[in-house]
């Protein structure tokens, strides 16, 4: 699908949809409706991806194992527990551009950068810092702090944030001029893929070429980019990354989340880790009595601590599932006409009231628009969920909309611009 051809009717909306070949995964979700019973205008997928219909099934089928096969349930044929988590691994590895031995759904976000960090971020007294984008999501500045902690180190000499531009974005060309010049001060670079607030889509693969130049490793956070860009974190040749699942993977409040090692490290025993027995050698991890000593398994799944939350993955694999489906291309490709239609009809019917963060490049952005409006951004978001558009709000005065392309339509676009725009005349 190309850049849609513009203009401000809502019938033209409507035509966008008729012709759109991904409009019928939109009845694959559970739409939230207010208080009317129509449907909402929802746009916040950025902070929490809607439902597939298809989790129930799913999870119901979980709980029927539970409850009729016991603790048998772990072998069951084809889906049984005890290799449950392998299930994920090929279709996650399709999202992220990783070889399946590279990604494995566990943990949280925040613990598996935690467990990442254990085994890259190797600080010595010369070369301890770590280079951050910026602004940058509270929970990771906790960890990158307290690692920094850990090692003995200051938090206020050991975190470095990126250049940025005169309009808040990283500056991508002086960061790779800083990693070049700057590089031997760096034990990590960690950077999120997309940044939470602006909405920012690095070009990684030549800040991965210019981090590898410069002898530093390159960890990711892919909270907001996984399920939303394409990425390609084996042939980038980044190191580890982490993400959450409950955003634009649609696996539900406090999914279980996800990590990449890079198959060069997949086959290094001796990188140290926080060990536990799920990632022990499967040939040995039940004998109990005579294994006393931890021999990581081959691949991410060497980095798992415990064994896998059957209940909190199925829902992760009804998501894969139309990922598999819909294919990445086309989903790209919608996911650019949706946010190129949007800044059209803004530029159209609200120039003067709305500064759009995010770059207008559509290879630099994904579904996500940050928007600055004039007045109060608060209560302007407020105003917004009265007329039925959620989005979200990040202090001081920003705005976030994400128009979705498995379950969003032009029309949606269509609605929440003509209420902003009513909203601010």
């Amino acid at each position: 699908m190309t850049s849609p051809t513009f203009s401000i009717d809502r019938d033209h909306a409507r035509q966008l949809d008729a012709a759109d070949s991904l409009a019928e995964y939109r009845q694959q979700f559970w739409m939230p409706s207010g208080s009317d019973g129509e449907p909402l205008v929802y746009l916040c997928g950025n902070s929490l991806g809607l439902q597939p219909r298809g989790v129930r099934e799913l999870i119901d089928r979980e709980l029927a194992s539970w409850a009729e096969q016991a603790v048998d349930g772990h072998f069951r044929s084809g889906d049984g527990w005890y290799n449950y988590h392998r299930l994920l691994s090929e279709p996650l590895a399709e999202v992220v551009g990783a070889l399946p031995e590279e990604v494995v759904a566990m943990n949280g976000l925040t613990a598996n950068l935690h467990l990442l960090m254990i085994s890259f971020y190797r600080p010595t007294a010369q070369r301890f810092k770590i280079l951050i984008d910026s602004p940058t999501f509270p929970s990771d500045l906790y960890a990158f702090q307290s690692q920094l902690a850990l090692h003995g180190y200051d938090a206020e000499q050991g975190i470095v944030r990126a250049p940025q531009t005169a309009n808040g974005l990283t500056d991508e060309a002086a960061l790779i001029e800083l990693i070049t010049t700057q590089g031997e001060q760096f034990a990590l670079i960690l950077l999120s893929g997309v940044n939470y607030f602006s909405g920012q889509f690095f070009d990684l693969a030549p800040i991965a070429a210019a981090a590898r130049r410069a002898g530093c490793l390159i960890g990711l956070d892919l909270a907001h980019a996984v399920g939303n860009v394409p990425l390609s974190l084996h042939d980038w040749g980044i190191d580890f990354a982490a993400w959450c699942s409950y955003k634009y993977l649609n696996a539900g409040p406090g999914a279980v989340a996800g990590a990449f090692v890079h198959q060069r490290h997949c086959a290094n025993p001796s990188l140290p880790r926080l060990a536990g027995w799920w990632g022990n050698d499967p040939d040995t991890r039940f004998q109990m009595d005579t294994q006393d000593r931890f021999v990581p398994q081959r691949g991410a799944e060497g980095w798992q601590l415990s064994n896998p939350p059957i209940l909190a993955m199925a829902p992760l694999r009804a998501s894969l599932a139309l990922f598999g489906s819909a294919t990445n291309t086309a989903l790209r490709n919608k996911s650019s006409a949706l946010t190129s239609y949007m800044l059209a009809l803004i530029d159209a019917r609200s120039p003067q009231q709305v500064t759009v963060l995010t770059p207008r490049q559509p290879e630099r952005r994904g579904c996500q628009l940050s928007l600055r409006v004039a007045g109060d951004g608060r209560a302007f978001q407020q105003a917004l969920q009265r007329e039925g558009v959620v989005g979200d709000f990040r202090p001081p005065d920003v705005v976030r909309v994400a128009a979705v392309p498995l379950y969003n339509s032009f029309e949606d676009v269509w609605r929440f611009v003509d209420i902003l725009a009513r909203q601010l005349s």
